[in-house]
């Protein structure tokens, strides 16, 4: 299966960056190839011309096309979705909806002890008014970020263990319900 990771976060020593990178070590047998949306400009229709948008957009819609399933990294941000996840979210869903029918889960890592729930029940209420269809268990709040990832790799064995019996739900689930 063919996954594209969106992490939510722009930081080069993004703990969420690092949740994908350990999600696609942790996949055997599937490619999970990160997006870059640091790039993407701010969503604006005037920046569309003639049913073309610009090519960091045009560059994202295609990889979302081009998968069968999308993992969500996001943090959060004063309670609520991060803005570049938001931003991103915003150009895929542009007539045509590259968004619609994906079958997605989405995870998150924080310092704080919720981890990232407050993030993660927005973003699920405007992926679902995009009609992704998302697992909805487990749901993976990693929360005390700072101890659990050392240079770059989650290093805790038993959140390890749990991303990656979370990571089978979501591959079975995403079978099931993907796009022919």
């Amino acid at each position: 299966m063919k996954i594209l990771g969106i992490s939510g976060s722009l930081r080069a020593g993004s703990w969420n960056t690092a949740l994908l990178r350990t999600a696609a070590a942790l996949m055997a047998g599937h490619e999970l190839n990160i997006a870059n949306i640091g790039d993407l400009p701010l969503m604006n229709q005037d920046l569309e011309q003639d049913g073309r948008f610009p090519a960091p957009v045009e560059r994202l819609r295609a990889e979302i096309l081009a998968a069968d399933a999308l993992l969500i990294a996001t943090p959060e941000y004063n309670a609520s979705i991060p803005a570049p996840l938001k931003n991103a979210i915003d150009w895929a869903s542009r007539p045509a909806n590259t968004l619609a029918g994906k079958p997605a889960a989405i995870i998150g890592a924080s310092p704080g002890a919720l981890g990232t729930a407050r993030a993660q029940y927005p973003l699920r209420q405007t992926l679902g008014v995009l009609n992704v269809q998302l697992l909805g268990q487990p749901e993976v709040f990693i929360g005390g970020a700072a101890q659990k990832f050392t240079d770059g790799k989650l290093t805790d064995t038993a959140t390890r263990d749990f991303l990656a019996k979370a990571l089978e739900s979501f591959a079975a689930f995403a079978a099931r319900v993907r796009l022919p």
